[in-house]
């Protein structure tokens, strides 16, 4: 199936826009479904053509095809594809199901641990994004926790301390950080703990050290933007 080198990506409520090779739609795909590729994303012109307006949120580009990830102008499209149905129907072609995939948003619980004396706990990063940084204790959250739970396990496996959270709510930063359209939520929450540093543990081969640091401090050494962005409420 020949790919046009840009398409629209036009979801509205979980319902996306799929069209066949010759830009007939709304097709509908299978979940599980086997056999040809024979549905895509549509051109602008071919929503043009279906009287569609729409606006555009972001781009990204997936193997060379310029993917425009926009909001269309409409009531909501009750014919459309579920997008959760088009991620396992090989008749979707890979274009699309990427860029569904990448729409998902990626879930991050951190956690801003505060001594006696105000400072917050920071580790130095050995694998993942910020190799050779100072971070906040956090990570991704699995598939069923929330992120209450999830900064909690993260402190443990990063630093080996058992937290108990504040009653603050979290801080919640939402940002896309490359051209390959990954949206990153981010949930930070704070808590108090008085244990003595010969308690902490870090872990092997991820957290290389840690520092009791003020806020300013943290926030100059913080190359997280929600790091960052948490500890300016301090």
């Amino acid at each position: 199936m020949d790919h046009p080198s840009a398409v629209l990506y036009l979801e509205h409520d979980g319902k996306v826009l799929l069209v066949d090779s010759e830009g007939n739609g709304p097709q509908k795909p299978v979940m599980n479904n086997t056999g040809n590729t024979k549905f895509r994303f549509p051109t602008e012109s071919e929503v043009t053509a279906m009287g569609i307006k729409w606006s555009v949120k972001n781009t990204f580009n997936i193997l060379g095809i310029q993917v425009f990830k926009a909001h269309p102008e409409i009531e909501w499209p009750k014919e459309w594809a579920w997008k959760d149905e088009c991620i396992s129907d090989d008749c979707v072609h890979p274009i699309a199901r990427e860029s569904i995939y990448r729409s998902i948003h990626r879930l991050v619980s951190k956690v801003m641990v505060l001594n006696a004396q105000g400072k917050v706990l920071m580790g130095k990063i050995e694998r993942g994004h910020f190799v050779g940084h100072w971070t906040l204790p956090g990570g991704y959250m699995d598939h069923d926790e929330h992120p209450a739970s999830g900064c909690v396990r993260e402190a443990f496996e990063e630093m080996g301390i058992h937290i108990e959270l504040r009653d603050n709510a979290p801080i919640i930063s939402q940002r896309i950080f490359t051209n390959e359209g990954i949206s990153f939520v981010s949930f930070t929450y704070q808590a108090n703990w008085d244990g003595e540093d010969s308690e902490i543990k870090l872990k092997e081969n991820e957290i290389s050290k840690f520092e009791w640091l003020s806020p300013s401090e943290a926030i100059s050494r913080a190359v997280s933007g929600f790091d960052v962005a948490a500890l300016r409420h301090l």
